[in-house]
């Protein structure tokens, strides 16, 4: 991660967009580097939420296009569990993609909200809500706005 931190805005951008699909990393943690070492609250705020709204818009299509025989062959996954948890997706709809940025299971959720279908629009926006509320509070924390 230190090798992204280096590269400022675009290493930002970079780190965040990964950390929003399947590599396992902390963009918190690279947020809060580079936002240190650039001292541009702004940029790092825009650039942070762009990369990491990304990232979670691809994460969200390949959840689109998986289908459940493929959950249930390669994962071992019975067919009573995927109907169990597309119940839990259809009671908050979009709305859980607002809780995307949650380390860890922020991914795992928006690889759902593509499986299941929400709808497209609403859930992009929803995402880039919450994706822009995380890296706002993180500013407001270090009182850079």
């Amino acid at each position: 991660m230190e090798w992204l931190e280096g590269l400022g805005l675009f290493g930002l951008f970079v780190g965040t967009f990964l950390a929003a699909t399947i590599f396992p990393f902390s963009s918190d943690a690279l947020y809060l580097a580079v936002l240190a070492a650039t001292a541009n609250p702004v940029g790092c705020l825009l650039v942070g939420t762009l990369g990491n709204w990304l990232g979670s818009v691809l994460t969200y299509w390949i959840g689109w296009i998986g289908k459940w025989e493929w959950i249930e062959r390669w994962f071992k996954v019975k067919p009573e569990t995927l109907q169990k948890q597309k119940e839990k997706i259809d009671k908050w709809g979009v709305w859980l993609a607002l809780t995307a940025w949650i380390p860890f299971i922020g991914d795992v959720i928006a690889i759902a909200l593509g499986f299941y279908k929400t709808r497209p629009g609403w859930t992009m926006v929803l995402l880039l809500i919450g994706k822009f509320a995380r890296f706002l509070v993180w500013n407001l924390i270090y009182g850079l706005f």
